[in-house]
């Protein structure tokens, strides 16, 4: 069954929200690969809950909310249900390097989430 596996924080200033996690809760946060996209470590592998991250926010992205993605096996069936049931698909399937297949998409409400198809490399990590 699906279910979320990671999280994203919109930030102006992604050195100030790094700062307050870290120092708050004492999460890991590194910068990915010089993007401006920071990878959030919320504990041990063997605690419960999951990792997420932080971006900057800007004109591309245009969100200001956090986001969830879930993990799924097949993105295509899931768009499929997404449409079928109501929602909507947000752009187009982008591929992410080591990552995987990646889309956002909204609920009949309007919640935007995401929605990852993970890589073999990916797959390797977990």
């Amino acid at each position: 069954m699906p279910k979320v596996i990671h999280f994203e924080i919109p930030a102006e200033d992604p050195e100030i929200i790094r700062r307050f996690y870290e120092g708050v809760f004492g999460w890991k946060i590194t910068q990915w690969k010089n993007q401006p996209y920071w990878l959030v470590e919320a504990g041990a592998k063997k605690e419960w809950g999951i990792n997420g991250a932080i971006y900057r926010k800007d004109e591309t992205r245009q969100m200001d909310k956090t986001v969830n993605t879930i993990g799924v096996e097949d993105l295509e069936d899931y768009i499929k249900k997404v449409e079928r049931s109501g929602g909507e698909i947000i752009g187009e399937i982008r591929e992410i390097p080591e990552v995987g297949r990646f889309v956002y998409a909204k609920d009949p409400e309007g919640t935007l989430f995401g929605m990852l198809e993970p890589s073999e490399e990916m797959m390797k990590m977990m």
